[in-house]
């Protein structure tokens, strides 16, 4: 078994406890000291830092939210001097107020460490080609496999999102072995593969595909999975942690994501009343930052919905905490004829279908305080609206209405998946 750093992420569960603590007092001393956060936390009821003396006080602190980080914008919760700031990112969101996330020497390090930590956890070493599909720019994602590739000492491949052909040409040329993308981008890469007039359909030397920012569901990993000839990782992260990778992945194992302990502490609290539940029990991620400079985060409320699914060693020797993989978000839970459920339990649904393809489409039409759903599919022939409408109603609990459109049909996006259009009927 290959660990990145040995000695980090095999900690005993005494040892990293200690860690958090002292991590979390340092944090707290450090966001104190500055203005923005200062009031902030007077306003919410905290008077001193030196209060917290254990983890279980960690619960009597405030939470942050999303919209505490657009008040600050651009950089009101810095907790370190202007100059020391090297780089910033921010969030992929295209309406509103961004969220911004700025780091300091010490934090591009730790971003590169636990990228580092996860691209070693998929298999990948020192040498091997690794292939870049986020997008370079103000979102986290190219940058944050650029950082941990240099740390990993992996040949990078900086391809950035788009052109699918040069994608492909690229990974046979420089023989890939690992890559990283939307798990939505990738249908784009099998149709285009499939569609090879050589008659050439494979790409050999792939053995990982490490997919972020969207949920998938176990049905669409093994199809990936079997088409490709590789193995699938979910890494965990996002712009109010310090981006991709910063809150772990799964390892060959696949029984959950790893949460890195000496960088971060994880709460799963009811999101309606903002309680911890039991471990197990789902609810809505909360994370807390222990060593980043720039930027700290106190009790984050992330809107994932997750579990905690062990807090022993798990099988790869990692001691770690282990989180389920994202079922879906708080604010993308959708109630249809009384029913809730996710824009992922559509996809695992439909991907038990044989027949059924990557592309769908989840269509919300608003009338009069009502709201009709329907799900559009692609398939190969043979494949029934009537079959996948009296499956969906099995797994879903409503039927929807719908129509089964031919390979191609639905629009494609080069970037994330556009799965739910919510529309106002007049």
């Amino acid at each position: 078994m290959k660990f990145w750093n040995r000695e980090a992420e095999t900690m005993s569960r005494d040892a990293l406890e200690a860690l958090q603590l002292k991590g979390l007092q340092k944090t707290l001393r450090r966001v104190w000291a500055c203005d923005w956060w200062r009031d902030l936390l007077h306003k919410r009821g905290m008077s001193d830092p030196a209060d917290v003396k254990s983890l279980d006080d960690l619960r009597r602190l405030p939470f942050l939210t999303k919209e505490d980080f657009r008040e600050a914008y651009p950089l009101k919760m810095s907790t370190v001097d202007r100059r020391e700031l090297l780089e910033f990112h921010m969030s992929s969101g295209s309406t509103g107020t961004p969220v911004v996330m700025a780091y300091t020497k010490n934090d591009l390090n730790q971003w590169a460490d636990t990228m580092a930590r996860c691209f070693t956890m998929a298999g990948l070493e020192a040498g091997d080609t690794f292939q870049i599909m986020p997008t370079f720019g103000l979102f986290n994602g190219g940058f944050g496999c650029y950082h941990g590739c240099r740390k990993a000492g992996l040949f990078c491949v900086p391809a950035s999102s788009g052109n699918t052909e040069r994608q492909i040409k690229l990974m046979r040329d420089f023989r890939v072995k690992g890559f990283c993308s939307v798990v939505s981008y990738v249908p784009r890469i099998i149709e285009k593969l499939d569609a090879d007039a050589s008659g050439d359909h494979d790409i050999p030397s792939l053995r990982v595909g490490i997919f972020g920012s969207e949920t998938f569901s176990d049905e669409m990993r093994k199809k990936i999975e079997n088409r490709l000839h590789i193995e699938c990782f979910d890494i965990y992260g996002m712009t109010e942690t310090g981006g991709i990778g910063t809150t772990g992945q799964d390892c060959s194992a696949h029984a959950g994501i790893h949460v890195w302990d000496d960088y971060y502490i994880t709460e799963v609290v009811n999101p309606a009343t903002g309680e911890p539940v039991p471990d197990g029990e789902y609810g809505e991620v909360v994370f807390t930052s222990l060593s980043r400079e720039a930027m700290p985060i106190i009790r984050y409320r992330t809107h994932d919905i997750s579990r905690i699914l062990s807090r022993e060693k798990c099988a790869c020797g990692r001691t770690h905490i282990r989180i389920d993989r994202i079922t879906g978000r708080t604010d993308d839970m959708l109630i249809v004829k009384g029913v809730n459920f996710y824009p992922r339990q559509v996809e695992q649904a439909l991907m038990e279908i044989p027949g059924v393809k990557d592309e769908f489409q989840i269509i919300l039409e608003e009338h009069n305080g009502m709201t009709d759903v329907t799900i559009n599919v692609e398939a190969e022939p043979g494949v029934t609206g009537h079959t996948v409408a009296k499956h969906l109603r099995e797994r879903l609990g409503f039927l929807p209405k719908g129509d089964v459109f031919p390979v191609g049909a639905l629009p494609r996006t080069e970037g994330k998946a556009k799965r739910v259009i919510r529309k106002k009927v007049d």
